[in-house]
């Protein structure tokens, strides 16, 4: 059974900014290392951020780097999402799954995925 549940999304102007929650219904969230990922209309879903159980931070190369802030709250078992100066291109549902490294960077854990958040950026 999936624990990582997401949200947080909705509808924002560019240039403006949202917080993405991912909480963990399970063990304690620090003891997993937890990534974002997003999936644009027609396109692949790719890896956004993640924070490992040492609490270090790693972000994708392009994308939203420098636009986003990943975080934890360990009290409420939940990782966040800040993002900042939003655009349409960043329109995508956004996931949230424990990672793990790859030849290619990150990758998902489990092949389990949630229903997501929708963020919608308007122009």
């Amino acid at each position: 059974q999936r624990q990582l549940v997401e949200s947080g999304g909705g509808l924002v102007q560019s240039g403006g900014s949202l917080k993405l929650s991912c909480v963990d219904s399970g063990r304690a969230i620090t003891a997993k290392n937890v990534g974002w990922f997003r999936q644009a209309p027609g396109k692949e879903r790719e890896f956004v951020a993640a924070i490992l159980m040492s609490g270090i931070r790693t972000y994708d190369a392009s994308s939203m780097r420098g636009r986003i802030t990943i975080s934890r709250d360990s009290a409420k078992n939940t990782v966040y999402l800040q993002m900042y100066s939003l655009k349409p291109e960043d329109t995508a549902v956004y996931y949230c799954n424990t990672v793990t490294p790859g030849s290619a960077g990150w990758s998902p854990t489990s092949e389990s995925w949630g229903q997501g958040t929708q963020v919608t950026v308007a122009s």
